[in-house]
């Protein structure tokens, strides 16, 4: 089974190298460039946990992601102590269908990932996990990277058709075979 793909009709670009050695920073403009292919899931967590690792020196191996039908008002949750973040397709499938391009798209998956990335490193108070993902977006990308835009500002004012999303009450929950390969390998399927 393939991984679900979240950039439309476009090819799939191949996965970057895996790291060999100790982590480098990338050059500038790397990890945004990146967002600008279209990508899965374990594509842009890649960005993600190199952004965290590049600005905060800190990172956490083994997350798994499901997808469920949460209300339009919740983005993704993870739950303390927890290995799984939960992320509202509802809202991807709304951004899928009204993004211009795959970088607005994958930027979007990026600061949703991102925020829960980070409670997942241990940053549990809402207000400093948005402050901190500001901070490690602008920090990776730049002030005019979309990412860093969404990443700073409130993402339901930004796109208003994100309040008329599907929902549900997180009922379904679809796990995400190919996720954070990066640290597990390709054992877990």
């Amino acid at each position: 089974m393939s991984p679900p793909r979240l950039a439309g009709p476009f090819p799939r670009a191949p996965p970057p190298a895996r790291p060999t050695g100790p982590p480098v920073a990338p050059a500038p403009g790397d990890l945004g460039d990146r967002l600008g292919r279209p990508a899965d899931y374990d594509q842009i967590f890649q960005v993600v946990r190199g952004a965290v690792r590049r600005v905060l020196g800190v990172e956490r191996p083994g997350l798994g992601l499901t997808l469920s039908d949460l209300p339009p008002q919740l983005g993704a949750y993870w739950q303390v102590t927890g290995n799984m973040i939960v992320l509202n397709e509802g809202l991807v499938d709304a951004m899928r269908a009204n993004a211009e391009t795959p970088l607005e798209l994958n930027s979007f998956v990026y600061v949703i990932l991102a925020h829960e990335y980070l409670h997942a490193l241990g940053y549990l108070d809402e207000r400093a996990v948005r402050d901190v993902t500001a901070r490690v977006t602008r920090s990776a990308f730049g002030p005019e990277h979309p990412a860093t835009k969404m990443a700073e500002g409130d993402l339901w004012q930004m796109f208003p058709f994100l309040a008329y999303a599907r929902g549900g009450r997180g009922r379904r929950l679809k796990v995400v075979s190919r996720f954070d390969l990066e640290t597990t390998g390709t054992y877990i399927r």
